[in-house]
């Protein structure tokens, strides 16, 4: 498993709420949500790297 970086993150509260609603439909935790969002748009943008076959 890849090592987790933590840092804060401010973010509008609206925003906030609206992923916080996404999460809860998904079962996630708002941090999973953000970070399922991030690697999404990572991999569509080419800048993620393929993860090896186990």
């Amino acid at each position: 498993m890849a090592k987790k970086k933590s840092f804060p993150l401010r973010i509008n509260q609206e925003i906030y709420d609206m992923v916080q609603k996404w999460a809860d439909d998904d079962f996630r935790s708002v941090n999973a949500q953000i970070e399922y969002l991030l690697r999404e748009q990572l991999k569509q943008a080419g800048r993620l790297k393929p993860e090896k076959e186990k």
